[in-house]
């Protein structure tokens, strides 16, 4: 079922699952169909019964199954203005750079700058930005997250079984993920694999902030130096779990804080690297490696460091490939 035209409500739509579609949450199944509908007006016609699976009501947490009719009512899409041209442009882009795309699996190598979703006053992300340009795409979601002034390697399913099926190896630990990185000080300590415990809160200002906490769920990474230097060390760094900020977390505990990290960083040494042209964080997500859960074979995609990163490691001296 397309979405509605802006200012319009349409009529009531019985949806048959295909198995493509199965194990995805009812409420996360309404907010891709209903595009432009809040998120409380979705929960609401739930929790009314108003939105029917196999003619019974269902919890915002029911899970899909093949063969399950769902009765979507009539919603009224908000007026918006939408992502627009400017997104599709952009998704063009992402398309044309790509670093892998098949039936089940595109890779798009993210720029710094963009964030992956839309909100918090940007009308449009990467998963916006390749709806954008592709509106006949049958199926398009993100796999995982990188900050917004993370660039590199970012996995897109094209198939809602390929989802599912990278989120299982992600739960597992079995995707590697490698990250280039600029850290504050001369790095002395070798190879380290840390392993800290964090957990979520909120800043003074109601801004997410993570913190290292007994509370906290475990984060573990490899930090190994690839290059280093009486000011800043470049790094190569693993992570073996997925928490939000972690290694920008990690790296700031360990006296080591990201180059550029306007949040967890030191303010005198990003100013100095300013001063050498950093103009955002420096962190790239330079590779992902995992076993194709369909065909068995090893998957690996890369990302090169960026030039404006590698422009701040010539002025820094610091050797890199």
């Amino acid at each position: 079922m397309p979405p509605a035209p802006a200012g319009s409500a349409p009529g009531v739509a019985h949806v048959a699952i295909e198995a493509e579609q199965a194990g995805q949450r009812i409420d996360n199944f309404l907010l891709a169909r209903l595009k432009g509908v809040p998120k409380s007006r979705i929960y609401r016609i739930l929790r009314k019964g108003e939105v029917r699976v196999n003619k019974k009501r269902v919890a915002p947490g029911y899970r899909l199954q093949a063969g399950d009719v769902v009765r979507v009512p009539p919603v009224r899409v908000a007026e918006t203005a939408g992502p627009g041209p400017r997104a599709a442009q952009v998704g063009q882009r992402l398309y044309a750079s790509a670093i892998h795309e098949d039936g089940r699996l595109l890779v798009v190598d993210k720029p710094a700058g963009l964030a992956v979703h839309g909100g918090s006053g940007m009308s449009f992300g990467v998963i916006e930005a390749l709806r954008a340009a592709r509106p006949d795409a049958p199926y398009l979601e993100l796999v995982h997250r990188l900050d917004r002034e993370t660039s590199g390697c970012l996995l897109v399913a094209q198939r809602r079984s390929t989802l599912r099926r990278l989120h299982e190896l992600l739960r597992e630990g079995r995707v590697e993920k490698r990250y280039l990185a600029l850290v504050m000080g001369e790095w002395t300590r070798g190879f380290l694999r840390q392993e800290d415990d964090l957990v979520i809160g909120r800043g003074a200002e109601g801004e997410r902030y993570v913190r290292v906490a007994e509370e906290g769920r475990r984060a573990s990474s490899d930090f190994r130096p690839l290059g280093t230097g009486p000011i800043a060390s470049f790094m190569e760094i693993t992570i073996h779990t997925g928490r939000t900020h972690q290694i920008r977390v990690q790296s700031e505990a360990l006296g080591h804080p990201l180059a550029g990290d306007e949040r967890y960083g030191q303010k005198d040494f990003n100013r100095r690297m300013k001063a050498l042209g950093l103009r955002r964080m420096f962190l790239h997500a330079a590779a992902l490696g995992f076993t194709d859960p369909v065909t068995g074979e090893a998957r690996v995609f890369s990302s090169p460091l960026p030039p404006d990163l590698r422009r701040v490691l010539d002025h820094l001296e610091i050797a890199h490939a």
